[in-house]
């Protein structure tokens, strides 16, 4: 009988190092939201990778908030510090010019795990070769990482050839999900996270930060034969100052919100769809535990 090889590998770092697109890079598919804001991963998010002879669990997490402001970074730093509960592997992602003492919890944390440990430097395109050998060697003086991988995410660079050296290191093991299963997430999420994508990309300064996406209403249809969605999301704000810029001028930004992340859900679902955009207001969400609760924030 083939043998089957399969594990966790779970990628952890700060904000805006590239975890998320390298979780893509790796499946192949866009399985994280990815902009240039940091803190743009709110949730752990599981991707999957699967062969006839591979499973593999990537697991992609929120960036480390050194000094949490609200609750909801808090859940965040928890979700972000679970992948040391389950991991085969760990994947430690950086980038030139970030500074780390080797007293940080992260790495307190990395040093105590009993799983191969890769250290992988990214956006090495935007540094010259004498510093990263500078970097690598101030790293090994640090800790003591099974494997060190200079990588592009975003360009694909180096990125196979980690794959291929995670492939060797994971054990025997068996299907934890069905081979044609990408992700652990439902469609649901994948729709909210790209109107907050959205958010992100369209809005400045502390809007995309105040806002969270919920679905009020999701219904399947046929039109003309053909698959059809009715999607009604509600985005909480805030404040009432917050939902005009968010709804703009005579609903001018909204409209163009709605119109943008309607072209990604298509492509996403496959499909036409429907989409309906309103706004909410929600004081203090961010510290609110039911609301945290009914995000999926908390337990």
């Amino acid at each position: 009988m083939k043998k089957h090889y399969s594990g966790y590998v779970n990628i952890i770092g700060r904000p805006n190092v590239g975890k998320s697109t390298l979780m893509n890079a790796f499946l192949g598919e866009k399985m994280s939201i990815i902009t240039h804001k940091p803190q743009t991963t709110r949730h752990r998010i599981l991707g999957i990778y699967n062969t006839e002879e591979f499973q593999i669990v990537f697991s992609d997490t929120p960036g480390l908030i050194t000094d949490p402001n609200y609750k909801m970074q808090e859940a965040m730093n928890k979700a972000a510090f679970s992948i040391f509960e389950d991991a085969d592997l760990v994947i430690f992602v950086t980038e030139p010019g970030e500074d780390y003492t080797g007293e940080e919890k992260v790495l307190n944390k990395l040093k105590k795990a009993d799983v191969p440990k890769f250290l992988l430097i990214n956006k090495v395109d935007l540094s010259n070769p004498e510093a990263l050998l500078e970097l690598k060697t101030k790293w090994e003086s640090i800790l003591d990482f099974d494997e060190i991988h200079f990588i592009s995410a975003l360009n694909k660079a180096g990125t196979d050839h980690v794959l291929e050296c995670i492939k060797k290191r994971l054990p025997e093991g068996p299907v934890y999900f069905p081979k044609d299963q990408l992700s652990d997430k439902p469609e649901r999420f994948f729709i909210t996270e790209m109107i907050r994508e959205k958010i992100l990309l369209l809005y400045k300064q502390e809007i995309p930060y105040s806002c969270e996406v919920i679905i009020e209403e999701y219904k399947e249809e046929n039109r003309n034969g053909k698959p059809f969605n009715r999607i009604r999301a509600n985005i909480i704000a805030m404040r009432q100052s917050q939902k005009h810029i968010l709804i703009g001028k005579g609903g001018s930004s909204i409209k163009k919100l709605g119109i943008e992340a309607r072209k990604d859900i298509e492509k996403f679902l496959g499909h036409q769809i429907h989409l309906e955009l309103y706004v909410k207001i929600k004081e203090k969400w961010r510290d609110d535990d039911r609301l945290l609760k009914s995000f999926g924030y908390l337990n």
